[in-house]
């Protein structure tokens, strides 16, 4: 079908209308398991849905309605697309049984008038002009338009030297035409109907090899140095996800894209699973953390993570901007710290009163954390639990121990049941004299950073309400720096002193809360430890085992000879058997 020359003589003002078809219906098994919660089309790039990107470029192509089809996970896209407030009319057509490409035009087949009309895969992303692809098959007038760029990974359709379609499979036999890749993104005029089946599945690509066959013309559209990337498989879309955050966060950083191509520096990561890369292009940088595509629950970790570090920038407390964060894909982009921490800076430094100062800074920030913190914190915001309690005392810390050190670590048989007693007393004593605040949970030296001289919380997206003992003891205890029994307990006269500033409480029973708080931290950081170092194959992580150790050993003796006899008797055992025993 010729269309006619109203449609033409638009090419040179506004887009051309005309309708689209978005296929979106596929059931994404190569990106499974995660399809099996999402659908394909609702993953999303930079922050927005394909299947928005997809709706947007359309749009801007001159689209004025667009069909979605669907099958998979059906009732998710269409809840997006009501919930949406697009500018143009978009309906969902769901298909029962998958029809495929060509089943999918057919089906729409009385949605179609006679203009030449746009159908778009869902699992691409592409930057291709659409609306010079629509007036490419305008100017040309084929059967079908194929936007085709060459990617040796896919290359499988063959163009003869006119920029015809001759085949889709392989070389035909005596000539030697160019391979290219089919992008998803086609014009087709309304004869392709003809050519297929009513009511049942069909390919697109026997359509166009029947119109060939008839000598029909199905014509390449190549354009130059196009961006066009399948996103099928979790590689592929990870890798543009990652790619076009970076550049959406640098121009929220920077307010401008990179002066030149963006470089990928690996860091030192965590104890957790996420991967940290230092961002850089030329004197600038950012630091992405990858926590990996969001697991299918209420609140995710990489949502904790963005929402508690805004809520505490806003703030005004030491913690990094964050610039832009993708939570489906896991991506989250933030201020650039540098590469000091507090673990490094003391390891360096030889001058004790200079490290002392630098603990009280850290104090007044942390006392600023927990009680500027909790102002309009959100408990649901966790990602954990709501607050510091007395079940994750027991599972997470007292059993944490037992299981992953106690028995993996030091080859003990040993039983939660055992300590029953003496952990209840651990939980309460924490507990009783709690002075509540926003709590960090992690405040180790590893997750302080120095820059431009002022000392900065990293890793929050553990926080929640609790404690302010906590924090307190496990900056003081931490086996990364050792501090030395008299610089805790100066530190800790010193947080008094700073927190009474601010708010009334028993000082005595702040000390019994910390030394209670101290003694859950030390069992849970044993139980990481163990965990790390054994279960994660993280091997360094055991070379702070002797000073962990020593720690609980010191802070259970501090308690008297009638307080926890059954956990010092073992870790005496434990001791022994790892060959630190009267050792320190």
């Amino acid at each position: 079908m010729v269309p006619d020359e109203a449609y033409t003589s638009r090419l040179r003002g506004q887009p051309t209308p005309m309708k689209a078809l978005i296929l979106a219906a596929g059931l994404g098994t190569r990106l499974r398991p995660h399809t099996d919660i999402t659908p394909k089309p609702l993953f999303t790039v930079a922050g927005r849905t394909l299947l928005a990107i997809h709706i947007h470029n359309l749009r801007a192509a001159g689209s004025e309605a667009i069909l979605v089809n669907t099958h998979h996970r059906h009732a998710d896209i269409e809840r997006f697309v009501a919930a949406q407030r697009f500018d143009v009319p978009v309906i969902t057509r769901f298909e029962p049984a998958l029809l495929g490409t060509g089943g999918a035009i057919k089906n729409a087949a009385n949605f179609w008038d006679r203009r030449p009309f746009m159908v778009v895969n869902a699992d691409i992303f592409s930057t291709i002009d659409l609306r010079q692809v629509y007036a490419f098959h305008l100017r040309h007038r084929p059967a079908a338009t194929l936007v085709l760029c060459d990617d040796p990974e896919f290359n499988t359709v063959s163009v003869d030297a006119a920029g015809r379609v001759i085949d889709f499979t392989a070389r035909p036999a005596g000539s030697a035409p160019r391979l290219l890749t089919f992008t998803g993104i086609q014009v087709l005029d309304p004869v392709i109907l003809d050519y297929l089946p009513d009511g049942r599945f069909a390919h697109s690509i026997d359509a166009f090899q029947a119109m060939i066959a008839d000598g029909r013309t199905v014509l390449a559209c190549i354009p130059e140095n196009p961006v066009w990337k399948d996103l099928g498989t979790p590689e592929r879309y990870r890798a543009t996800a990652r790619e076009l955050s970076a550049a959406a966060a640098w121009r929220v950083a920077f307010g401008e894209d990179p002066a030149a191509a963006l470089t990928w520096e690996r860091l030192e990561g965590d104890g957790s699973d996420r991967c940290w890369f230092r961002v850089s292009a030329g004197s600038r940088s950012l630091v992405m953390a990858d926590h990996g595509l969001r697991p299918p629950v209420p609140v995710a970790e990489v949502d904790s993570f963005v929402t508690i570090g805004r809520h505490l920038r806003n703030k005004g407390l030491a913690v990094p901007e964050i610039f832009f964060g993708d939570t489906f894909a896991g991506l989250v982009f933030l201020e650039d710290l540098g590469s000091t921490s507090l673990q490094a800076a003391v390891q360096r430094e030889k001058d004790r009163g200079r490290v002392m100062d630098w603990y009280h800074a850290i104090i007044d920030s942390l006392i600023a954390l927990a009680t500027q913190g909790v102002d309009g914190f959100d408990p649901a915001w966790a990602f954990q639990t709501p607050r510091y309690s007395r079940e994750l005392i027991l599972e997470r810390e007292c059993r944490y121990f037992v299981d992953a050190f106690l028995n993996r670590v030091a080859g003990m048989h040993a039983g939660v049941e055992d300590f029953e007693d003496e952990f209840a007393v651990i939980a309460d004593g924490a507990l009783t004299h709690a002075v509540e605040g926003f709590m960090h949970r992690d405040m180790q030296s590893r997750n302080i950073m120095l820059k431009d001289g002022r000392w900065h919380f990293i890793d929050f997206q553990g926080g929640r309400l609790g404690p302010v003992q906590y924090d307190l003891a496990s900056l003081l205890i931490d086996p990364y720096v050792s501090l030395t029994p008299a610089e805790q307990a100066s530190l800790l006269g010193y947080g008094i002193r700073r927190l009474a500033e601010m708010r009334s409480f028993d000082a005595a029973g702040f000390r019994q809360g910390f030394e209670h708080c101290a003694l859950a931290r030390n069992l849970q950081i044993l139980g990481a430890f163990g965990f790390l170092s054994t279960v994660k194959a993280k091997p360094y992580f055991a070379d702070y085992i002797p000073a962990a150790l020593w720690s609980l050993n010191e802070r259970l003796a501090a308690f008297g000879d009638r307080c926890f006899p059954k956990l010092k008797q073992t870790l005496q055992q434990a001791m022994e058997k790892l060959g630190l025993a009267g050792k320190r």
